[in-house]
């Protein structure tokens, strides 16, 4: 089909891979602007989240989704099917994996994704700035005989370092089509839900072992106010053991979230925030489905 002066290259790409490697990162670097949260823990990322990026000749939706990996509890388990149900209405897919990981694990989730689609997928090889490029051929080359990929690009997504790549192969195997947003929305979700990421994020950052993977945000009040935003946030735990971990000694450890959340939120708001925290026990809420579902699961 001969595209018409008003059709650009667009689609929907889901980004999806094993937890921790990366796809949130990319996903920020692409936009050039932080929307999607990020840890050195692994499962961060919990809901889809998608972003949007826009050129004269193009846009890219892409849906940044949570680390596909053997779930056992309820949260978990959600987690997959919010990764994998991602894939049913995309153009394409970029499957990413951590050139630093061992390989049997990776494939193993590469080859549950392969067995369900048939669209174009581009193997995305993320960190290249953490090994020699002695070990990317033999990555490469294993890739290569489970699955013709359209593409296998190497990247450091922190780094900026070939994510135009990304764009460049995508473009190849997208359609014609008009725009599916507005030019100046880099995003779906709304400032209420990239502002309890923002503290999620802090938290996941802070604690250790369980405590992170046992918190939810939930924004109680969200008012804009002459000169500052004024927002209410209570931050969901599993035990009072956790509770009095997020709190602190004295409320350091509350205080250190609150005020690196707030320094993030006010850079994405472009005004001054005044951000209160609070700590609530709800007893198993990770393994609950009504507490699931009220948190949007």
């Amino acid at each position: 089909m001969t595209p018409s002066s008003q059709d650009i290259k667009t689609g929907i790409v889901a980004l999806v891979g094993p937890p921790n490697v990366g796809k949130s990162t990319l996903l920020n670097t692409l936009l050039g602007q932080k929307i999607s949260i990020v840890s050195n823990k692994p499962q961060t990322t919990r809901n889809r989240i998608m972003g949007i990026v826009n050129d004269d000749n193009y846009q890219i939706v892409f849906l940044d989704t949570p680390g596909i990996h053997e779930a056992d509890s309820p949260l978990n388990i959600e987690m997959v099917k919010i990764a994998m149900g991602s894939l049913a209405d995309v153009q394409a897919i970029a499957f990413m994996i951590d050139v630093t990981h061992r390989l049997p694990e990776e494939l193993t989730a590469v080859q549950k994704v392969l067995r369900k689609t048939d669209k174009p997928i581009l193997l995305i090889i993320n960190k290249i700035d953490k090994v020699g490029k002695e070990a990317l051929l033999p990555i490469l080359q294993t890739y290569e005989k489970i699955f013709p990929f359209t593409a296998m690009l190497p990247i450091s997504a922190l780094k900026s370092d070939g994510c135009n790549l990304v764009i460049e192969e995508l473009l190849k195997v997208l359609p014609y089509g008009e725009r599916i947003f507005p030019e100046d929305i880099p995003t779906d979700v709304s400032e209420r839900f990239i502002v309890s990421e923002m503290i999620r994020e802090k938290i996941f950052r802070q604690t250790h072992q369980e405590v992170p993977y046992s918190t939810a945000v939930v924004i109680d009040m969200f008012q804009e106010q002459p000169k500052q935003v004024l927002i209410h946030a209570t931050i969901m735990v599993e035990r009072s053991t956790q509770k009095g971990i997020i709190i602190g000694k004295k409320g350091t450890m509350l205080a250190r979230i609150g005020k690196q959340a707030r320094l993030d939120i006010e850079e994405l708001l472009g005004t001054k925030v005044i951000l209160k925290l609070w700590v609530k026990v709800v007893k198993d809420w990770t393994r609950k489905m009504t507490s699931l579902r009220e948190l949007g699961f």
